[in-house]
């Protein structure tokens, strides 16, 4: 049985080693997910100055007016969505996936097909 604390062990080991390829930048940031058991987390990141440009949670007001759960693939969706417009209405159209270790399944994929599907290019 593998203990929780080996877990996240396992999840920074793989989020370094996706960290090694991607970078963001003025022109590409990045967008990183992070998953919990009840919330989901993005936030678009410039590497170069290390400065967040946009965030957005299952935890924000207008994810709570919704009514949604974060922790489930509809409110993976809603998040993906708020990124999203928060980005756009800074003039960023193209970002880099940063999935954060996790699997590209479930929460994730879904937070990030709802980006693109909403007007965001990566």
């Amino acid at each position: 049985m593998i203990k929780k604390s080996d877990r996240r062990k396992i999840l920074k080991h793989k989020h370094k080693s996706v960290r090694k390829r991607i970078q963001g930048t003025a022109e590409r940031p990045r967008m990183a997910v992070f998953r919990s058991l009840n919330h989901i987390y993005a936030q678009v990141i410039n590497d170069d100055l290390g400065i967040t440009l946009a965030a957005a949670s299952s935890l924000d007001a207008e994810f709570k007016a919704a009514e949604l759960s974060g922790g489930n693939v509809e409110g993976a969706k809603k998040v993906g969505e708020l990124i999203a417009k928060k980005v756009l209405d800074k003039g960023i159209t193209k970002v880099v996936y940063d999935r954060g270790g996790s699997l590209y399944h479930g929460r994730v994929a879904a937070l990030a097909e709802a980006a693109r599907e909403a007007g965001l290019d990566f």
